[in-house]
C-alpha cells in the first residue's frame, strides 16, 4: 500500500514538473503569446502580452478572447468576429498571419503583427495560440521612409519636366536642325525621363496609400468603357511587341455599372495590363475579360507570358519583389506595380488574386464591389 502511494505521488510530482516547465516555456516567449481553448476562452497569457496590452493576468484568464482583446482596423473600426485571425484559424485549421491594431486596457491603440495557429487533435481544433508583437517602431520607420520618398519624388519632378520639355523641343526642330544620330539620342533621353516620371508617380501613390491620404471619389461608371479607354492607351505598347491585346466580348444586356473612383480604377488596370504586355514575349496575347456578378464585378487580365515561378507566388504583392525568371529578361522593372495595385484595391474595398504557371502565362483577377460599404448598390441604367 505504501509502495503504491509512493508511486502515485512520484507520478503526480512528475506531471506537476512537466506542467511547470511548459508554463515557464510559454512565459519565456519573446513576443506576446495568448492560448485559448476550443471555445475561445483564454487559458494562458505570457508576460510580454500583458505588457503590450496593459492587462493583468486576472483580467484575461477565463475570458472570451474576441470580447476581451479588442481588435481594430486602421480606421479605428472594430473588426468583425468572423474576420478575426483567431476565428479564421479555427474555421480553416490553418495558420493565419496579419497586421492589425489592438486596444490596450488604457484605451491606447497599438499596431501589432499577429500570427495565430490552431491546436489540432485528430484534425479538429481544440484551441489556438496567438503570438503577436508591437510594431509601433517599425511603422514609425516606414512613415519616415515614406515621407522621404514623397519629398524626394516631388523635388525630382521639376528638373525632369525641364529635361523632357527641352528634349521634345530639340527633337521637333524648334532650336534648329539636328542629325539623325542626335535625334536618336534625344529620343533615348525622352524615353528615360518617361520611365523616371512613371517611377515617381508610383512612389507618390505608394506613399499616399501607406499614409492613408489617397483620396477616393466614387462615381457611377461602366466598367467596359473604362477598360476600353485603358486598352486604347496601351495599344501602341502592345503593337510594338506584336502582341494581340483584346477585350473579350461582354453581353449586350450585362450590367457592368459600379460606383468607384475612375482614376484609381484606371491606375489598377493600366498597371495590370501593361505588366501583362511587358512580361509577354513578342507575338503573344493579352486578353481582358469582365464578369458581372450580383454584388461585384470581376476583371481578369490573362497573358501568354513567362509566368510566375511557384517559389515566388506568395511574395508577388511584396514591395520591390521581382522573380528571378523576370529579372533575367526584363531589367527595367521596380517590383512596385503589383504592390501598388494591391494597395489601391484595398482602398477601394476590392480583392485581387492570380493563377500562374511558369512558361505558360498568368491570369490576374480582381473584383470591385458595385458600391462602397454603407451605400446602396447602383441600379443598372435603363
Amino acid at each position: 500500500m505504501t509502495h503504491k502511494t509512493a508511486n502515485y505521488s512520484g507520478s503526480e510530482t512528475e506531471n506537476y514538473g512537466q506542467q511547470a516547465a511548459a508554463e515557464a516555456l510559454f512565459d519565456s516567449i519573446g513576443d506576446g503569446a495568448i492560448a485559448t481553448d476550443e471555445f475561445g476562452k483564454i487559458t494562458q497569457v505570457n508576460r510580454v502580452a500583458l505588457k503590450i496590452l496593459g492587462y493583468k493576468e486576472a483580467d484575461l484568464i477565463g475570458k472570451w478572447f474576441p470580447k476581451q482583446i479588442i481588435s481594430l482596423t486602421e480606421d479605428g473600426i472594430p473588426v468583425n468576429l468572423i474576420d478575426r485571425p483567431i476565428t479564421r484559424a479555427f474555421l480553416t485549421g490553418l495558420p493565419i498571419r496579419e497586421k492589425m491594431y489592438y486596444r490596450r486596457k488604457d484605451g491606447v491603440i497599438v499596431p501589432v503583427s499577429v500570427s495565430v495557429s490552431p491546436i489540432l487533435l485528430g484534425g479538429k481544433p481544440i484551441g489556438a495560440i496567438e503570438v503577436f508583437r508591437d510594431i509601433t517602431r517599425e511603422q514609425e520607420i516606414d512613415r519616415m521612409k515614406s515621407e522621404f520618398i514623397s519629398l524626394a519624388s516631388h523635388q525630382l519632378r521639376t528638373p525632369l519636366s525641364a529635361i523632357k520639355t527641352y528634349s521634345h523641343m530639340l527633337v521637333d526642330g524648334y532650336m534648329g536642325d539636328i542629325t539623325p544620330a542626335q535625334k536618336k539620342s534625344l529620343r533615348t533621353i525622352i524615353s528615360a525621363t518617361n520611365r523616371m516620371n512613371e517611377l515617381i508617380s508610383t512612389l507618390l501613390n505608394i506613399t499616399r496609400i501607406e499614409s492613408g491620404t489617397i483620396a477616393v471619389t466614387p462615381k457611377l461608371l461602366q466598367m467596359n468603357k473604362t477598360v476600353e479607354e485603358v486598352i486604347r492607351e496601351l495599344a501602341l505598347m502592345a503593337a510594338d511587341k506584336s502582341i494581340n491585346l483584346t477585350l473579350a466580348p461582354v453581353k449586350a444586356d450585362a450590367d457592368v455599372s459600379l460606383k468607384t473612383d475612375n482614376l484609381i480604377l484606371k491606375e489598377i488596370l493600366t498597371n495590370l495590363i501593361s505588366n501583362a504586355i511587358k512580361y509577354t514575349p513578342e507575338e503573344g496575347s493579352v486578353t481582358v475579360s469582365i464578369k458581372p456578378r450580383s454584388r461585384d464585378i470581376q476583371v481578369t487580365v490573362t497573358d501568354t507570358g513567362w509566368g510566375i515561378p511557384k517559389y515566388a507566388q506568395d511574395q508577388i504583392f511584396s514591395k520591390f519583389f521581382r522573380a528571378h525568371n523576370i529579372v533575367k529578361r526584363e531589367t527595367t522593372g521596380t517590383g512596385l506595380g503589383l504592390y501598388l495595385v494591391k494597395g489601391l484595391l484595398d482602398r477601394l474595398g476590392g480583392k485581387i488574386w492570380f493563377e500562374s504557371e511558369e512558361g505558360k502565362g498568368t491570369s490576374f483577377s480582381f473584383s470591385l464591389p458595385r458600391s462602397r460599404p454603407g451605400e446602396k448598390t447602383p441600379k443598372p441604367p435603363l
